[in-house]
């Protein structure tokens, strides 16, 4: 097969591959910037650009490879939904930087940040200092969330695809022993029916399945 139709073929192939995941998983999975993901993108970059260019590997063998990769891809994020231990393993979840005007120093240690990158965090949210700051939150995307005494609080998902965010609860003070007698009382049984529960001012706002 001449070299070029080769390149081609597998170029064409790679594309319907990225775009076909694209609309399985959807676009917001492509968007955030999880290390989890980063990681996806860079192996399915060397998936792509590596065997396009190698004529020793046929349509045949580069069409399996994209196969694989694909079925790997759903598999992990079905896994991801559907359990709340390896979502937080592979992906990470929200970590409290501060609480009530003090640095939780352990939980920076946690986050791999040291005191120059909480620091320049801090500043880039026009923080000078730790004292001023209500709560500040790590998301799992490196963002910080910061709230200001005298600020309101933004909303916290408390139950994401029917199961509990204990970080969250955490975060806000709470436990599981509060959040099923408040949804029972809100008239919700089973917080697997949830696809969503956010916690602001005192409330639980929830959108079921």
């Amino acid at each position: 097969m001449n070299i070029y139709l080769l390149v081609g073929i597998k170029f064409i192939l790679g594309i319907m591959v990225m775009i076909l995941q694209i609309h399985i998983l959807g676009k917001y999975e492509f968007s955030i910037n999880t290390p989890l993901n980063q990681i996806q993108n860079y192996v399915l970059g060397g998936i792509i650009g590596g065997p396009i260019y190698n004529s020793n590997i046929s349509v045949v063998q580069y069409s399996l490879i994209l196969v694989i990769w694909c079925i790997l891809i759903l598999v992990l994020k079905w896994i991801k939904t559907n359990n709340m231990f390896a979502k937080k393993m592979l992906d990470g979840g929200p970590m409290l930087i501060v609480n009530q005007g003090k640095l939780i120093v352990e939980n920076c240690r946690k986050a791999g940040l040291n005191a120059h990158d909480v620091a320049f965090k801090l500043r880039a949210n026009n923080v000078h200092y730790v004292h001023e700051i209500k709560r500040a939150i790590l998301e799992q995307n490196g963002q910080f969330i910061i709230v200001k005494y005298g600020e309101q609080n933004p909303k916290f998902p408390i139950i994401t695809d029917g199961q509990v965010q204990k970080d969250v609860l955490e975060i806000i003070g709470k436990d599981e022993a509060w959040l099923e007698e408040t949804l029972e009382k809100q008239g919700y049984k089973n917080i697997k029916d949830i696809f969503l529960a956010e916690y602001e001012g005192g409330e639980i706002l929830v959108s079921e399945y």
